[in-house]
């Protein structure tokens, strides 16, 4: 029985590809090849059906088929380990309600990291040579990466090292601001579209949300 299509961009290199379901912002996932990482991506459903539900959008039930409508070599960012490259579905203009779709499930990946990290302890498992941040200093790096970002997006931005939730919370608003416009799927400021912002912000909110779950002592 075939099952709900979910549109998949592949971006690969030499020494990493990732898989992206360019309809649902934050759902990417990596791997050696590209078979590797559709298969994560599979194998994350359950965790982004998570997302999607607190973000009012609902995964369709049932099985879900995969099918990939674009594959572009990717770059320095896709090796280091970024989804990086624009597809061009990330060039259709958004109308009102894809806007509202689109910041819905930025807020849910948001939401996701809060809560995950708030459950979680300080101290996270360690890799196999000791690396790896605790929980605050994660939190913190979403955070900062945000006001990164948010030139992207035509937003001008400072926040500290160490930002709480208090001092990221305009930030946020304000590049929630303009994901909610409706827009003709140019760049919003530099060379990221509303679609791509809203998939990149997404998916580094979601990654290091799992990667607290993954690395939560058992």
């Amino acid at each position: 029985m075939t099952g709900a299509v979910i549109r998949v961009q592949l971006e690969r290199t030499r020494q990493r590809s990732f898989a992206t379901a360019v309809d649902w912002p934050g759902w990417s996932r990596s791997g050696k090849t590209p078979e590797l990482a559709l298969a994560a991506l599979a194998a994350y459903e359950p965790r982004y059906r998570a997302v999607a539900t607190v973000a009012g959008l609902p995964l369709p039930a049932g099985p879900l088929d995969f099918e990939v409508i674009e594959t572009h070599e990717g770059d320095a960012g896709t090796s280091y380990g970024v989804p990086s490259r624009l597809a061009a579905v990330d060039s259709e203009p958004t109308t009102a309600p894809d806007a509202r779709r689109l910041a819905a499930l930025v807020v849910a990946a948001w939401s996701t990291l809060d809560r995950i990290a708030a459950s979680a302890p300080e101290a996270l498992t360690k890799g196999p040579r000791g690396g790896g941040r605790d929980t605050s200093k994660i939190v913190a790096h979403v955070r900062r990466a945000e006001a990164g970002y948010a030139p992207q997006l035509g937003v001008k931005a400072k926040l500290p090292d160490e930002p709480s939730a208090e001092e990221v919370a305009p930030l946020r608003r304000e590049l929630l601001d303009v994901l909610e416009r409706p827009s003709d799927g140019q760049p919003i400021a530099k060379r990221w579209t509303a679609r791509y912002a809203a998939r990149r912000i997404a998916w580094h909110a979601l990654d290091h949300a799992w990667e607290i779950e993954d690395r939560t002592p058992r």
